[in-house]
């Protein structure tokens, strides 16, 4: 049987600060109804159901508008949860990043693409997605649609990916700070440093940071590498949620996604950097 994991809390928090309008949350989930997407059989964990209309009230509490749904794990290479959410919250406000593998054909992305996928996404710390071996021959179909390639991997993968992932045809995204821990060293992790690099040379990361949290919430002690990422690719940051939280298993908290925004105001204390971060450069990036 798969592990249970705890589910996002049930209030929210509102942010000491007000995003400019049409923020965008860059990373999010939904799970179920599970009598309608039942969950694959290869998963890791199995987490409560979070719904779109959940979602749709975090939005409003955040003062955000527009979202970008990840595939998540528990429903390998079955798009249809993903894709049916941005039908219902709307082409204009939503994308979807989704799970493939070499055995979809040009013609079968395309078909995603018309409903609002824009990336695909390769998961190397949950399981259940597409095999790293993959990421060559995937990069050359995902340049060919103008799509990105959106990695979420251990900080000593990202070490042994940094060659790979350079050579890629496709724009690169890195997930959840390069999956560096603050007890693995932080932002001196090779791991850590080999994103930066990536960056410097023209990838793109998601700014969401507290599972690099050694302190946990209010997670202010991913300061120092939100701040460096930030710095290495001011027009290429986005960030993200991570709503429902998956995997938060006890002790770690489940987090409130307001004090998650405050810290992005923390890390990005102008209004012009803000801006880029939550309107600005998703807006290129998913094509909003």
């Amino acid at each position: 049987m798969t592990r249970p994991c705890p589910g996002p809390l049930v209030v929210t928090s509102k942010p000491g600060w007000t995003p400019p309008p049409g923020g965008v949350d860059c990373h999010m989930h939904i799970f179920g109804p599970y009598d309608r997407y039942p969950l694959s059989p290869g998963r890791g964990y199995t987490p409560p159901e979070a719904s779109i209309g959940m979602y749709r009230e975090l939005l409003a509490t955040l003062g955000l508008s527009r979202t970008v749904i990840v595939q998540p794990s528990i429903y390998g290479t079955d798009n249809a949860v993903t894709l049916d959410a941005v039908a219902a919250l709307g082409r204009a406000n939503a994308r979807a990043v989704v799970v493939v593998d070499d055995s979809f054909d040009h013609a079968a992305l395309g078909a995603m693409g018309e409903r609002g996928a824009c990336g695909v996404r390769f998961n190397a710390v949950s399981g259940n997605g597409t095999p790293l071996e993959q990421l060559e021959a995937l990069g050359e179909r995902l340049a060919s649609l103008g799509w990105h390639l959106q990695l979420y991997a251990h900080d000593r993968e990202m070490v042994a990916l940094e060659p790979v992932l350079a050579r890629l045809p496709c724009p690169i995204v890195i997930d959840h700070m390069g999956g560096v821990k603050l007890a693995e060293g932080g932002a001196a992790n090779p791991g850590f440093k080999a994103m930066l690099r990536l960056l410097e040379n023209g990838a793109w990361a998601k700014l969401c940071g507290y599972r690099s949290s050694a302190a946990g919430a209010p997670y202010t002690d991913v300061a120092d590498m939100a701040r460096a990422m930030i710095a290495a690719a001011p027009d290429r940051c986005v960030w993200g949620t991570d709503w429902p939280h998956p995997s938060m298993w006890p002790p770690l908290q489940v987090p409130d996604d307001g004090v998650l925004l405050d810290r992005l105001a923390d890390w990005a204390p102008s209004e012009a950097m803000r801006r880029a971060i939550l309107i600005d450069n998703p807006v290129r990036l998913y094509g909003f």
